[in-house]
């Protein structure tokens, strides 16, 4: 039995982890921190539990396909929630839509703000569907080592869709603005600007309005649970508080790993850390890519992150909520094209206790507030504090209450935290944006090109940021592994 070790324990190496047990490897995993579940681990303070990262469940037959690998169901291990509203966005106006669960109330929304839209929405998620369906059977879970990969009679019939963008798309049918913020903001889920990304990433929209928007009672961190579960069962070992100080290598060929001074052997070593702070666990010579591939990559966003302990029920909330109250492309322009603090950003909140009790004392609510902003800036406790009173005011007026006297408690998480943590390059919180020219096979290979035996998988690898990827992105690194190993002993 061939053994692998892997580096970290977010959803992608979880997710490799599984598979590789499975296909019959000792697998064995390594966390640096205390906990599991990298940017998703829990934080669980005076009685509330909050996600620390990742906190939309969308595409849930990503999801049920996982599960489903493995003779289960995702209710075998927790249970499902459809919101209803799925979010609420505000505006510069004032005024704010909330999403509903139904495509029918959807299209009449759309309607009733701009005339012979609802139409059009109904014809743009017809070719939205589409390409979903073209993207999950027959692009996203495939390896990104040739271009080839793309080349089927689907895609080349959506080759005007790669070379045109999705803002575009939308603009060139839709002129009402708060309508382009709706129809923009899933791709924001792929960490690039609408303006760069391909409009054949409409298929998010499918994901946004047809496959709905869910909640796993007890938080997202109930996937992580689950998956250990599943892993532990199929025999993998998960040791916490394991860091990887370097990949050890002999004749190029990764043959372990030197963790906290020790060195434990393996025949294959996978890495769902950080690809770029995992290549500096290599010698120079044997890293894949210099230090300026990565300085000319287009990095998805950082994240200022608050989670908030109120003494009271709040009203006028909801689930999800999205704050494009002020200049969208303003804030987009200060995370890519000139990076620094936005001047009025835009942020998300998120009240899990209005729809789970059980996440937050009775009588009391929990918030998780999110500002996306550039990597690599000046991150200071006094930069956190200006912006959490800037973002709670907005709240406040949106909401129409007093809210700042009744926290009691605040923990802040933004860029030295994601550094220190996760190893993460420059602070960023998703990995590299799915551009066009960082798409596929023009994304850091899932093999090492220069040491045998060594894998990556994770938002910096194919198929990209996001969770339901990041499964995906575990099972394509299983997937490769177990190929390469059965042609090594073949030959």
């Amino acid at each position: 039995m061939q053994k692998v070790n892997i580096i970290g324990s977010g959803f992608s190496s979880l997710s490799a982890a599984c598979y590789l047990a499975k296909a019959g490897f000792e697998v064995d995993v390594f966390e640096k921190n205390t906990s599991i579940g990298g940017r998703a681990r829990k934080m669980v303070k005076e009685g509330f539990t909050f996600d620390m990262g990742p906190s939309w469940y969308w595409m849930p037959d990503v999801f049920d396909k996982f599960f489903q690998d493995f003779g289960n169901k995702t209710s075998d291990f927790y249970e499902l929630k459809r919101l209803a509203p799925a979010y609420r966005v505000y505006f510069e106006d004032g005024t704010s839509i909330d999403i509903p669960d139904s495509l029918e109330e959807i299209f009449k929304i759309f309607e009733k703000e701009e005339v012979g839209a609802g139409h059009l929405l109904a014809k743009f998620l017809e070719d939205a569907g589409h390409n979903y369906r073209i993207a999950i059977e027959k692009l996203v879970y495939k390896p990104g080592i040739s271009p080839l990969e793309l080349v089927t009679f689907e895609t080349v019939k959506k080759l005007d869709q790669f070379v045109v963008t999705i803002s575009h798309q939308i603009r060139k049918r839709f002129k009402n603005p708060k309508l382009i913020k709706i129809l923009e903001f899933p791709v924001l889920f792929l960490g690039a600007k609408p303006q760069n990304t391909p409009a054949f990433y409409n298929f998010m929209n499918h994901a946004d309005f047809v496959l709905g928007t869910w909640y796993p009672i007890g938080g997202m961190y109930k996937v992580v649970e689950a998956m250990e579960t599943l892993a532990l069962s199929l025999g993998v070992k998960i040791h916490t508080g394991s860091n990887v100080e370097k990949i050890a290598t002999e004749n190029g060929v990764a043959n372990g790993l030197v963790i906290d001074g020790v060195w434990t052997p393996s025949d294959i070593v996978l890495s769902g850390a950080d690809y770029h702070h995992t290549e500096t666990l290599l010698p120079s010579h044997l890293r894949s890519y210099k230090e300026s591939y990565w300085e000319k990559k287009t990095f998805a966003p950082s994240s200022l992150l608050f989670y908030v302990g109120f003494d009271k029920k709040l009203t006028g909330i909801l689930h999800h909520m999205l704050f494009f109250d002020t200049d969208f492309e303003a804030h987009a322009s200060e995370i890519y094209d000139d990076p620094k603090w936005p001047k009025a950003p835009l942020f998300y909140a998120s009240f899990t206790s209005l729809t789970d009790p059980s996440v937050a004392p009775e009588g009391r609510e929990s918030g998780f507030f999110l500002v996306p902003l550039a990597p690599d800036l000046e991150d200071s406790e006094i930069l956190r504090e200006k912006y959490f009173d800037i973002i709670l005011a907005r709240l406040e007026k949106h909401t129409k209450q007093s809210i700042k006297a009744f926290i009691s408690f605040k923990e802040s998480y933004c860029l030295n935290d994601f550094k220190e943590d996760y190893n993460s390059y420059k602070g960023n919180a998703y990995g590299l944006a799915n551009t066009l020219f960082q798409t596929a096979f023009l994304r850091p290979k899932i093999m090492s090109k220069k040491v045998k035996n060594l894998y990556f998988t994770g938002q910096l690898t194919v198929p990209g940021p996001g969770v339901p990827p990041s499964l995906i992105s575990g099972k394509i690194a299983a997937e490769l592994i177990s190929q390469n190993t059965s042609k090594q002993v073949l030959t």
